[in-house]
């Protein structure tokens, strides 16, 4: 199955459709205001399905997703020199994701067995991504990833861009 992650230009908030193969929305995601990323995802019908919220008090980024109220993952960053890793408890199961050098693309495995592929698609106006999932089931969880991936990279230039204006004074 492969899921097509694209930003919404104008918003005030981070704001995305995630189209199917066939160009229909599967997902939409919200972001909502709160201390750090929060982003609620919707079904097709417009029934939300999970939430993404970003902690702010660890040192290194982490993620909780949610499922109704019911928690049902933590994603964290683990430290790297070259290339993003992140692991992820999510219902149980554990994943382990592979970041390429870019930190465009990245390989979401259960032990040994692929679990979805993410892409990003650049030279876009927005954050474009597509994501192979293997199985259907996963998608909702490869999206958090996703969604998580790139609000963390979103924090990050934040900051890059608060140093540098800072040297510059």
């Amino acid at each position: 199955m492969k899921l097509y992650f694209r930003q919404k230009i104008f918003s005030w908030l981070d704001s995305y459709d995630v189209y199917d193969e066939s160009g229909d929305i599967y997902f939409k995601v919200k972001g909502k205001i709160a201390w750090g990323h929060k982003l609620a995802i919707y079904d097709a019908s417009g029934a939300e399905v999970g939430v993404v919220k970003e902690q702010i008090v660890d040192i290194m980024p982490h993620f909780d997703f949610y499922m109704g109220r019911t928690k049902v993952g933590t994603l964290k960053k683990k430290l790297t020199l070259l290339r993003p890793k992140f692991s992820i408890d999510f219902g149980g199961r554990k994943w382990e994701i592979d970041g390429n050098w870019w930190e465009w693309d990245y390989l979401i495995k259960e032990g040994r067995e692929k679990v979805a592929a993410i892409y990003k698609r650049v030279f876009r106006l927005t954050d474009n991504y597509a994501i192979e999932v293997r199985d259907p089931e996963d998608a909702l969880g490869a999206l958090m990833v996703v969604i998580a991936i790139d609000a963390e990279k979103c924090s990050e230039e934040k900051k890059a861009d608060k140093k540098a204006a800072k040297k510059e004074k």
